[in-house]
């Protein structure tokens, strides 16, 4: 599961105590809520699912999944399902490929979704040996599904804006800078992360 609603605010309450922008996002948008998920397969198909279309549409493929092979948690089913048959749910040829690929690296055992390993990077090289998912979706994955506290998705667009915001930059930050940025942050960027997405949802709706 992902961080608590106690690990995120003594995570933030952290970050404020050495860097004073934080304190400063943390007293305009407040604490967010957390953000969990199931370890497993069932998560890592979501976001292959979820990838490129609206949550309304992967929701409807899902459904229709679910009632064509069953339990979609349990990788067994899609991995021996026909191509006709994920591509009558409205997955592409592509997701399709996606899916079945991870389904047969957890059934196959290659992939152990209950043991990756501790170090954070290698757990990521795990994950994205995988066809469909990309360093973002690992990182997502082992934040939101697995609590991992220092996970920093440098990539994520809105991270960049949000951080380059609170901290006051003029332009947004690179990958790279933003990298930069966190490394004081340690071992809380987890945190600072979910709180960037937090912060940009009330900026938006400010908008």
């Amino acid at each position: 599961m992902g961080l608590t609603a106690t690990q995120l605010t003594e995570a933030l309450d952290a970050l404020a105590a050495i860097e004073p922008a934080m304190a400063r996002a943390v007293e305009r948008a407040g604490y967010p809520e957390p953000r969990i998920r199931d370890r497993g397969y069932g998560t890592l198909l979501r976001t292959i699912i979820g990838q490129q279309v609206s949550v309304a549409a992967a929701q409807s493929v899902w459904r229709k999944l679910e009632s064509e092979l069953g339990d979609l948690n349990v990788p067994d089913s899609l991995a021996h399902a026909s191509d006709d048959v994920l591509r009558a749910a409205g997955m592409s040829r592509q997701k399709a490929s996606y899916a079945k690929s991870l389904a047969e690296e957890v059934t196959s055992g290659r992939l152990d979704l209950q043991h990756l390993p501790n170090d954070d990077e290698a757990a990521i090289a795990a994950l994205v040996s995988v066809k469909g998912i990309g360093r973002w979706s690992a990182e997502i994955y082992l934040l939101f599904a697995e609590g991992r506290c220092d996970i920093w998705p440098a990539g994520d667009l809105a991270v960049q804006i949000e951080i380059g915001r609170i901290m006051g930059l003029d332009t947004r930050p690179t990958e790279k800078a933003i990298r930069l940025i966190a490394e004081p942050w340690r071992p809380h960027r987890g945190a600072a992360a979910i709180m960037a997405w937090h912060h940009y949802k009330v900026d938006m709706a400010v908008v």
